[in-house]
């Protein structure tokens, strides 16, 4: 039997609490310029789907910086009780990207305890974190990995043992986003 918690509720036109709020959080990024280069579209008309572009400035202290990140966000029926998943379709070497370019930080898993004592809940997903605040995330993660618990177990490895490979790989991976960015 589903839990109430896993169920959406319909508002009276049909639309679903969750389709609602996505919606104004979509509204809400697009108006926003509190985060500059970042530009979200639906895939389709399906709000439940989100097309995301990261453009990272040259100044911005990343290794990153100057990169054209394509990545997908796809929210659950149940949202926001549960988090989206959140892929890049942009190839990018990250401790923290699996090679499928699925995006693995604590803000974007299930809400609660971790099995295996790593993340503590508060670290989880929780219905008052947004789309905004799982950007910022990403962002901030593509600046500072966290090697403890890699992804990528290669990317992870060469940021702990060797940072010149892991730069340059990562100049190349910048490099190929900048060239493909628009394709």
């Amino acid at each position: 039997m589903a839990s109430p918690l896993d169920r959406s509720t319909s508002s009276p036109s049909g639309q679903s609490s969750a389709a609602i709020l996505l919606a104004k959080q979509f509204k809400q990024i697009q108006t926003d310029k509190d985060i500059p280069g970042i530009s979200c579209g639906l895939v389709g008309s399906n709000v439940f789907e989100w097309e995301v572009m990261l453009m990272l400035s040259d100044d911005q202290d990343s290794l990153y910086g100057g990169g054209c990140f394509r990545a997908k966000m796809t929210f659950p029926p149940n949202y926001p009780l549960y988090p989206p998943k959140m892929k890049f379709e942009t190839p990018i070497f990250h401790p923290n990207v699996f090679e499928n370019g699925e995006v693995c930080i604590s803000i974007l898993h299930p809400p609660g305890d971790d099995q295996y004592g790593y993340e503590s809940a508060s670290e989880r997903w929780s219905p008052v974190q947004s789309p905004e605040s799982i950007l910022l995330s990403v962002i901030s993660m593509l600046g500072s990995p966290n090697d403890e618990s890699a992804a990528n177990i290669e990317a992870g490895k060469l940021w702990r043992e060797d940072r010149k490979e892991f730069k340059r790989r990562v100049r190349r991976c910048v490099r190929d986003s900048m060239e493909n960015a628009w394709d």
